[in-house]
């Protein structure tokens, strides 16, 4: 575009001169500010004359976008374009020409700066939730012992980052925060502590038959995710309450005897004072049989008074009584006699604790 025409003296107004001022080569007299981020995206007022029109405005050669051009060609204003830290020329090119270099310095990013972090410690199964304060925390992500932490956050002004420590081993380890523009290492690094081990106050009951299926109750400390033997041998359907004070179950079978109980977790082993006695139960005791006698052929019904003859069988000189039934009181057994010889047989009543001979034994006639 050309300069506007100018008046000549003695010619009617308006009357142009027949040929355009040529325009003036660019002039950048300031740059405000002169510096910047690496990343570009700045705001930069170039102050100068011969400014109009221009065509482009470079920063060490990248093109910067152009957001205000003043008509009269005194200022610019310009959004910065990224380039790597240095110092590099400004130039301002129109139909006049290109100016002459301003310089403008990219500055290199802040690197982050960390003033504390809390908590510092927490268990060796990571999980703790933390939280670092400091500056140009934009972008980071931060690593225990050179693991990373997960659901790292930085708030919008760069300054407050949260996350969620990895698990570690036992002891203090060095937290590092790194950004596109460095890495900062934690004063004091993070201390990972061991959970506390489970500890054991009370068993209850102490005792039990040997038949096992004695529900049983430990009380104590950190029993989360705990197991428990008797003897070596795992106790079924063991529940922690969720506060890892109280342990249910159900003891296995066992030998006679007093045995070790012992409570395992991730976190250790405890062994339970005075252990667990299995008692035997009592064997069978018999008061009668009735009737006593009956025909070889076997079929008689008979009846035996007694005590603990739950679980029993009954043997009449060795062969097995059929349909023999026990009551629930464990006191009265019911039977058929089998088929024998002439005379008198010894009678047997037999229960997982033990045996016992019916005093007379029973004659078949």
């Amino acid at each position: 575009m050309s300069l506007p025409a100018t008046q000549i003296p003695g010619f009617p107004p308006g009357f142009p001169f027949p040929f355009p001022f040529p325009p003036s080569t660019p002039s950048i007299g300031a740059l405000i500010p002169n510096s910047g981020p690496t990343s570009g995206g700045n705001v930069v007022l170039i102050v100068g004359s011969g400014l109009a029109n221009a065509s482009s405005v470079t920063f060490g050669g990248t093109p910067a976008s152009v957001l205000f051009q003043d008509p009269i060609g005194l200022l610019i204003i310009v959004t910065a374009p990224a380039h790597a830290p240095g110092t590099v020329p400004v130039v301002v090119t129109n139909a006049g020409g290109s100016s002459a270099p301003a310089m403008y310095t990219y500055l290199p990013a802040a690197g982050p700066v960390v003033a504390s972090m809390v908590p510092t410690s927490g268990p060796t199964t990571g999980g703790t939730p933390f939280t670092i304060v400091g500056a140009h925390l934009t972008g980071a992500s931060v690593t225990f012992n050179g693991v990373p932490a997960t659901g790292v956050v930085v708030d919008p002004t760069g300054t407050i980052l949260t996350g969620v420590t990895p698990a570690g081993t036992a002891g203090n380890v060095p937290v590092v925060v790194t950004t596109p523009s460095g890495s900062a290492t934690v004063t004091g690094g993070f201390t990972y502590v061991a959970p506390a081990g489970p500890t054991v106050a009370s068993l209850i009951p102490t005792s039990g038959p040997t038949t096992g299926g004695t529900p049983f109750t430990i009380v104590g400390s950190g029993l989360t995710g705990g197991s428990v033997t008797f003897n070596g041998v795992p106790a079924t359907g063991v529940v922690v309450d969720p506060t890892g004070t109280i342990l249910t179950g159900i003891t296995p079978a066992g030998t006679a005897g007093n045995v070790p109980v012992v409570v395992t977790t991730p976190s250790g082993s405890a062994t339970v004072t005075g252990g667990f006695t299995y008692v035997a139960p009592p064997g069978p005791v018999v008061i009668s049989l009735a009737p006593t006698t009956g025909p070889v052929a076997g079929g008689t019904a008979f009846t035996i008074v007694g005590s603990n003859l739950t679980g029993g069988s009954v043997t009449f000189n060795g062969v097995p009584a059929t349909g023999v039934v026990v009551d629930p009181t464990g006191t009265i057994l019911t039977g058929i006699t089998p088929a024998g010889t002439a005379g008198n047989v010894p009678v047997v009543v037999s229960t997982p604790s033990g045996s016992a001979t019916v005093t007379g034994g029973f004659t078949f006639v």
